[in-house]
């Protein structure tokens, strides 16, 4: 596509009709995942259509979705759609939060992720893996998702926090499932904030339920603070007039990392393992690297630079399954895309579901493919066609803890075990915050 600056066009983009007052938002609601690739695929690079709250302006190209989380990311904010979905739970923690808040927070966090912690933690996530598969037997049948997500919460929660929760492994995971699961029906977005909805009920026992448990761990901290745990940070930080951070501002962080920082890993093991579970081939490739570079030893750091296989089947099942599928911005600035003008009060949508499918970019992009991820693949590769963590100064603050965590805890699975799908599962998806499964992926599991 040319650099030049287009005319600005008179008329609207492109796109579905929709009904009166809720416009195209039902059938979003329907069926997201093939709404947004109906559309894209029928109105092309820039597609507009309504919902109650005003125009949605979905980009499809990899250049439009570049101007929006990179070139010009100071006029577009998350906005109060991305507050009524995660607000009642996450508060104003740094995923949701905007301005000097966010900046403040986040500068603070950054220390968790830096490259030289993070190599800290890879014992521990091979540690706390083992740990998860002393409790499989052989030929068992395992809730694989649940599974994973029991795993990277204590990871996280060891990580981030530097405790150990497993009095509390089940009330965090089980609200924050109750939380996911609630958001679903997306009913709190639809109906005024006054109704008691079901699904706001369930959040608000979610709410509840974890903040007991982090409003503890905070205590704790203030008791016996560390220099490297980041509530222990968040609790020493003050401003100019010695103000310091409400344990309410601490706790939204908190329950954004608790959030944030297993859920995506969690979900991208549970669509690798289906992906292998139905490529065997792939994954004889992937336990034949396993078995040459670690020999049956745990992995460390050092061998991820030879484990470059593990590290394409993960990219490649978050191209074909990116567990957070889609990016919302509200612009508060007006800008012109592909030439036409985005007004504030409208909401932008950029959709990794579809980038990551799309045939321009990707070769037979339905097929599980980790092969295609060579160094040459991914120069000719545009910026923003592969975009699992976003882009911009908003780009996800983990991103380096999840690929290190990915690697290693799918490393340590399958130089130990065969993952056998069990007949009759399909991989459906749910309409959260994530994509997620709408039912248990259960796996029988192998001993090698």
């Amino acid at each position: 596509m040319s650099s030049d600056t287009p005319a600005i066009r008179n008329e609207q983009p492109p796109g579905p009709s929709g009904l009166p007052i809720v416009g195209n938002q039902l059938a979003f609601l329907r069926d997201p995942y093939g709404f947004m690739t109906n559309t894209a695929r029928e109105y092309g690079d820039i597609a507009q259509w309504e919902d109650p709250g005003g125009p949605v302006y979905q980009l499809n190209h990899p250049d439009y979705i570049e101007q929006v989380l990179v070139q010009n990311n100071q006029h577009y904010v998350k906005g109060e759609r991305f507050q009524t979905i995660l607000g009642p739970v996450t508060g104003n923690g740094i995923l949701n939060s905007e301005g000097a808040v966010w900046r403040r927070n986040r500068h603070l966090i950054q220390p968790a992720f830096h490259p030289d912690r993070i190599q800290e933690y890879a014992s521990m996530m091979t540690e706390f893996t083992e740990a998860g598969l002393e409790e499989w037997d052989d030929g068992q049948t395992r809730l694989f998702h649940e599974d994973m997500m029991e795993i990277t919460l204590r990871i996280v929660a060891r990580a981030l926090f530097g405790v150990d929760i497993d009095d509390a492994v089940d009330t965090v995971g089980d609200a924050l499932e109750e939380f996911m699961l609630a958001s679903e029906s997306l009913s709190h977005l639809v109906l005024p904030p006054t109704i008691p909805t079901p699904s706001r009920r369930r959040i608000q026992r979610a709410r509840e339920e974890l903040d007991a448990v982090v409003y503890r761990l905070i205590e704790q901290r203030r008791a016996n603070p560390t220099d490297r745990d980041v509530i222990s940070k968040l609790l020493e930080v003050s401003d100019e007039e010695g103000a310091t951070l409400s344990d309410e501002q601490i706790r939204d962080e908190v329950v954004t990392l608790l959030l944030a920082g297993h859920e995506t890993t969690a979900l991208a093991l549970t669509f690798t393992a289906y992906l292998l579970a139905t490529n065997p081939t792939a994954e004889q490739r992937l336990v034949e690297e396993l078995e040459d570079v670690l020999g049956g030893r745990t992995p460390t750091m050092a061998d991820l630079s030879e484990l470059t296989y593990t590290e394409r089947v993960v990219k490649e099942s978050m191209r074909l399954y990116p567990p957070v599928p889609g990016i919302v911005r509200e612009p508060v600035k007006p800008d012109v895309i592909g030439g036409y003008e985005i007004q504030p009060g409208s909401t932008v949508r950029m959709h990794q579901w579809v980038v990551h499918r799309d045939p321009r970019w990707y070769d037979d992009p339905l097929a599980f493919r980790p092969e295609r991820w060579t160094d040459e693949m991914e120069s000719d590769l545009p910026k923003l066609a592969y975009f699992p963590f976003a882009a911009g100064p908003r780009r996800c603050i983990g991103d380096r803890f999840a690929m290190l965590e990915a690697r290693l805890m799918l490393a340590t699975i399958y130089q130990n075990y065969h993952l056998e799908l069990v007949p009759g599962t399909d991989l459906d998806l749910m309409a959260t915050i994530t994509a997620r499964p709408k039912h248990e992926i259960p796996m029988t599991v192998h001993e090698r």
